[in-house]
């Protein structure tokens, strides 16, 4: 099996956990590891030294040997970045958000086909055991009917100062409902305050319309005195409770769910009709799930979607679907709550 050449731009927050399970993939070598921070590139030099270290991105596209690149730089750097790199025929592995708009998105996504190059966009929710479980109960047919997605996603900070909670924290969500759901919604509605700095929203609610009665609800807070990290998926049959805080058991699956009936009174003599509502309440079943980190499953995919030549799970078009939900639900928030068709 042949050793794909894989360098990483970018040493911030994510970059390290990306740079340890390329290093430790068999079928990966770590060869560059960019950032413009010496003191995070020393760092990382003592703990991976077979790799070549560099400030200046432009060195690493520019290896004629790499075959890949890992970018984990921030969203406004994406678009530049990732470009070069395809123009430079490598593979990529862009950190989420995917670009700052879908202009953008679109671009690189056609960029990539043309070339023939792998284009990845690294929604790590999507690859760990908890989500893939809940995709595999979802697709059984084993929840009925999906009826709503709603999700929580709150703690006190990280703020960030060039992008606002919406494009930090919605990505993951949307990708995990994308993923999930595996239908588009059809409209948007958005809000969101700032609290903390002009223009930088600290707190949203996202709500996604679909085609038939299924609603998608979706939290986002930075100001908030505990941490909730928690999913509930409604099915006509059972639901889905998903909390990734809890250690062991993340997903439990209720059998639960309300029956409603239509009868016809008798001694009514408009003929009316009338609803008669019962509650089922069943096993709480938890599944086993698969403990491999997320992250090792994201290096996995991508290299063996560039030996494959296939697309990989959370390719460019998955990415471009998140960035047009980011980008109406921030158009919404700007023009008070206004719903935006998709």
């Amino acid at each position: 099996m042949s050793i794909m050449k894989v360098g990483v731009i970018g040493c911030g927050y994510w970059g390290p956990n990306l740079i340890r399970n390329f290093a430790e993939t068999e079928t990966a070598r770590l060869a560059w590891v960019c950032d413009v921070d010496g003191n995070r590139l020393e760092t990382v030099s003592r703990r991976f030294p077979v790799a070549n270290t560099t400030s200046d991105y432009r060195q690493v596209i520019a290896d004629r040997s790499l075959d890949a690149i890992v970018i984990a730089t921030p969203v406004a750097t994406h678009y530049e970045f990732t470009k070069q790199a395809l123009e430079a025929g490598k593979h990529v592995l862009v950190e989420k958000p995917f670009t700052t708009c879908s202009r953008q998105a679109e671009e690189l996504t056609r960029l990539a086909e043309r070339r023939g190059l792998i284009l990845m966009v690294d929604h790590t929710f999507v690859y760990t055991g908890a989500v893939r479980k809940i995709k595999e109960i979802v697709e059984s047919g084993e929840l009925g009917d999906l009826l709503y997605f709603d999700s929580v996603r709150i703690n006190l900070g990280l703020f960030q100062s060039d992008i606002n909670v919406v494009w930090d924290l919605a990505p993951h969500d949307l990708s995990i409902m994308d993923y999930i759901v595996g239908r588009r919604p059809v409209a948007l509605t958005a809000t969101g305050s700032c609290h903390i700095e002009e223009g930088i929203e600290n707190i949203a609610y996202v709500q996604l319309r679909f085609a038939d009665s299924m609603l998608a609800h979706f939290h986002f807070n930075w100001l908030s005195p505990v941490k909730i990290r928690r999913t509930l998926i409604a099915g006509s049959r059972k639901m889905i409770v998903y909390d990734d805080i809890e250690p062991t058991e993340k997903v439990r699956v209720y059998d639960k769910g309300v029956t409603a009936s239509r009868e016809r009174d008798s001694t009514d003599k408009e003929a009316k009709y009338q609803t008669l509502v019962s509650y089922r309440t069943g096993d709480v079943w938890v599944p086993k799930l698969d403990s491999t980190e997320a992250l090792r499953h994201v290096a996995t995919e991508f290299l063996d979607a560039i030996r494959e030549k296939r697309q990989p799970l959370t390719d460019g078009a998955s990415g471009l679907r998140v960035v047009r939900l980011l980008e109406a639900a921030q158009k919404s928030i700007d023009r008070g709550g206004q719903l935006i068709e998709l």
